[in-house]
């Protein structure tokens, strides 16, 4: 493995572990998939469709989002938004990746003095 395939290697594996949280922020309004796509990555975070339906099907099968059919421009589209349980996870999950990004500064600048 190079040294640029390793690194991304990394990189995705940081992004799977932060996606769920970004998805479920975002579904504080009705929002159908494309348009989901649109608003994280207009916020910089970059997602792709094989990646994002997959997501969306799991959390309304886990029971963290509700999902409806409505028909917009002639076309069926499925809109998601979070439910209560879905916000209950969302703080959950909040507050875990809050005390995961304190801990990594914290030895993250320690490494930095050290050098």
């Amino acid at each position: 493995m190079t040294n640029t395939l390793w690194f991304q290697n990394a990189v995705l594996e940081l992004r799977r572990g932060v996606i769920l949280i970004a998805v479920l922020t975002q579904l504080s309004t009705q929002k159908y998939g494309y348009a989901l796509l649109k608003s994280l990555a207009e916020k910089g975070f970059e997602l792709d469709q094989g990646t994002l339906y997959p997501l969306l099907r799991r959390l309304e099968s886990q029971d963290l989002l509700d999902s409806s059919w409505k028909i917009e421009e002639g076309r069926p589209r499925r809109y998601y938004v979070i439910n209560a349980e879905g916000k209950r996870a969302l703080a959950r999950l909040s507050k875990e990746w809050a005390g995961l990004v304190t801990t990594m500064d914290g030895i993250l600048s320690t490494d930095r003095r050290q050098k």
